[in-house]
């Protein structure tokens, strides 16, 4: 058993980080709304999210130094910067979801303000940072999280008994009027680049070498094969709850208490637990990030242990847990800033990956070509398409 921990943590903790409020969210109104119908969009996105995490993690293993050293001396300092300045402002800009997330999954349960629970877990988060070996904390806290979250949203669906016939045909592909909207922000969500991107930093800090290729990308994918189940579980919850009742799904508790007059509390209990999983991993998660790769970016450092990376970090906290305090939400604005950085980061971080793991471009066309190099071609062009859908909607 401790072997199998021992090999284990960089993929689980890149999971844990994507799957968070906001993917709850949508996976929840995917499923309120459309049923069943849009499972397979899940399969895609997993697919291509372990392709690149697998990529990332061989590119974190064979090559010595970080991401950004790499683009740094391949590619020019300004490249770097603009690559970190916007993943961290990415990860700021979405922070305040994860605060106010672990907030009202308390908040609900005890009905109370969530302000004193943002408070308490943005604490927490910033006090497990002066632990030494931040790292180990992370992947063992990453660990306990992915496994709550596994058993209670394994739980919620036995006891939501989902149409398995409905099931299977949402493994079939098709597109419901209306829904393009939400798939274009599954597949946003679902199909994290930066997540992705992180995952080399993750590797390194494991200690991993280029004898745990093989190990190494293996965990990568188990990882997101369970990022994959956690989705598909919570839009089946939503699909036998919430399909077909009209009900206006503003957030993921939506479905958590509207569990608790068809199920009884102990239902809503469990489901929000479950939510507080995803959102305290990701508060956490989300803000390590952040503040690693702008730390790396401008040259400060990149060991989780290192004083600027802790401190960049703190600043990705801090900047969450006060915009939630004060809004009570993630507000519009910072959506749209969002969004328009992601419009261009996303896709460099896709082709920068690419480019540091010496993809042979030509080789597509050639008969003996792998199915990954067509895997990630067709991730790449997803990102392209969905930044120009994104400049579309932003200029007109």
């Amino acid at each position: 058993m401790k072997k199998f921990f021992r090999t284990i943590g960089p993929g689980i903790i890149t999971a844990a980080l994507v799957f968070g409020p906001g993917s709850l969210t949508v996976n929840t109104k995917l499923g309120a709304t459309y049923g069943y119908n849009l499972i397979w969009v899940l399969i895609i996105t997993t697919i291509l999210m372990i392709s690149y995490t697998r990529l990332s993690a061989r590119i974190g293993i064979t090559q010595e130094r970080s991401l950004m050293e790499e683009i740094r001396i391949r590619y020019g300092k300004v490249w770097t910067v603009i690559l970190g300045l916007g993943i961290f402002c990415i990860t700021a800009a979405f922070q305040a979801g994860n605060a106010i997330g672990a907030g009202i999954a308390f908040a609900e349960l005890f009905e109370m303000s969530s302000v004193p629970w943002i408070l308490f877990f943005s604490t927490i988060a910033i006090f497990l940072l002066f632990f030494k070996s931040f790292y180990a904390i992370l992947e063992k806290i990453m660990i306990v999280l992915v496994l709550v979250m596994l058993l209670a949203f394994f739980l919620t669906l036995l006891l939501t008994r989902p149409n398995l016939s409905d099931i299977l045909n949402g493994l079939l592909p098709s597109l419901p009027d209306g829904s393009e909207l939400l798939v274009i922000a599954l597949v946003a969500s679902s199909f994290s680049i930066v997540g992705a991107f992180y995952q080399a930093y993750l590797v390194q800090e494991k200690g991993w070498q280029p004898g745990d290729l093989i190990r190494a990308q293996s965990e990568s994918r188990n990882g997101i094969i369970i990022l994959g189940l956690l989705s598909g579980m919570v839009m089946m919850c939503a699909a036998s709850v919430l399909y077909g009742q009209q009900i206006n799904v503003s957030s993921a508790s939506d479905l958590g208490l509207a569990l608790e007059p068809l199920l009884g509390r102990q239902t809503t209990v469990v489901f929000m637990i479950g939510f507080f999983a995803a959102s305290f991993s990701s508060l956490i998660g989300n803000a390590t990030i952040g503040g690693t790769i702008l730390s790396d970016a401008l040259g400060l450092g990149k060991k989780l242990q290192s004083k600027s990376v802790r401190a960049m970090i703190i600043l990705v906290i801090i900047m969450g847990s006060t915009v939630a305090i004060l809004f009570g939400r993630l507000p519009l604005e910072l959506i749209v800033f969002a969004q328009a950085i992601t419009i261009i980061i996303a896709p460099a971080a896709a082709i920068f990956l690419l480019l540091l793991a010496d993809f042979k471009w030509q080789n597509l066309f050639q008969k003996n070509q792998g199915i990954s190099g067509w895997v990630q071609m067709t991730g790449l062009v997803i990102l392209l398409g969905l930044a120009s859908y994104n400049i579309f909607k932003l200029v007109t």
